[in-house]
C-alpha cells in the first residue's frame, strides 16, 4: 500500500489513519492587535505560538493548564514555520511543506505571563528529541518556538538557555527559536481534537514533568 507517495510499510499505522481522514481547505489567519480587539479579547492580549510534536495533545493539555480563567483565552492548532501556502494536513505529514504541527494561543499577560507558558512547554514534551515526539517522527513533529516581536524572541533565548542548564542538563535541546511567518489554521476536525473524541491519539511524550522552579 501507498499512502501520498510513501510506502505504507514505512509510516507507523497512526501517521496512515491520521493521514487516510478527510480534509478540507482553510484560509490564512492573521492575527493582530486591531483584530484581536475585534473577537473581544482584552486590549492587553497576546500572542504566543510554540509546536511540541502532535498539535491535539499539545492543544489539550495547554487548554487542561491554562483554561477556564486562568490567562489562556482561546487557541488554535494549525501549521507554521513553513515555506509553502495553503498548507494541508496530509502535505504537512508527508513532510513536503516545512510546516511544524504548531499551536496559537492567545492569552492574558495579566494572569499568565509568556514566561510562564514557554516554561510549561518545557515541561509538556521532550525538547531533547530531533523531529520527534514518542513514536512521532518528522519535521512536522519537532519542538519549536516561534516568536512574534523581539521582546518574546529575548524572553524565549532566555528560558531556553534556563531549562537548557537546570531542567534538560544532561541532554541537549533541539529546540528552534525563530521569528514567526505565516499561519495557517488546520482543518477544523483538528481543532478541539481530544475533547470531541477522548478515546483519540495521544502521543506519549506529552505529559507534564516535575521539574523544580527556575532560578531567577
Amino acid at each position: 500500500m501507498v499512502v501520498y507517495g510513501v510506502p505504507a510499510a514505512v509510516m507507523p499505522s497512526s501517521l496512515i489513519s491520521r493521514l487516510l481522514r478527510p480534509f478540507s481547505a482553510r484560509s490564512f489567519l492573521s492575527l493582530t492587535p486591531e483584530s484581536l480587539a475585534a473577537q473581544n479579547f482584552p486590549d492587553s492580549a497576546q500572542i504566543a505560538t510554540v509546536a511540541a510534536g502532535c498539535f491535539w495533545g499539545v492543544e489539550h493539555l495547554f487548554r487542561k493548564h491554562w483554561g477556564n480563567g486562568r490567562g489562556l483565552l482561546d487557541a488554535k492548532v494549525g501549521y507554521c514555520g513553513g515555506d509553502t501556502n495553503s498548507p494541508t494536513y496530509r502535505s504537512v505529514c508527508i513532510g513536503r511543506t516545512g510546516h511544524a504541527e504548531a499551536l496559537q494561543i492567545i492569552f492574558d499577560p495579566a494572569i499568565v505571563t509568556y514566561r510562564e507558558l514557554l516554561e510549561f512547554f518545557y515541561r509538556m514534551h521532550d525538547p531533547t528529541t530531533l523531529n520527534r515526539q514518542g513514536a512521532d517522527t518528522g519535521t512536522q513533529y519537532r519542538s519549536a518556538i516561534f516568536t512574534h516581536n523581539e521582546e518574546q524572541q529575548q524572553i524565549a533565548e532566555s528560558v531556553t538557555q534556563k531549562v537548557s542548564k537546570e531542567w534538560w542538563k544532561n541532554r541537549p535541546l533541539a529546540t528552534v527559536v525563530s521569528p514567526a511567518g505565516a499561519w495557517w489554521d488546520a482543518e477544523d476536525y483538528h481543532q478541539l481534537y481530544l475533547d470531541n473524541n477522548p478515546g483519540g491519539y495521544e502521543c506519549p511524550a506529552h505529559f507534564v514533568r516535575n521539574f523544580p522552579p527556575l532560578s531567577q
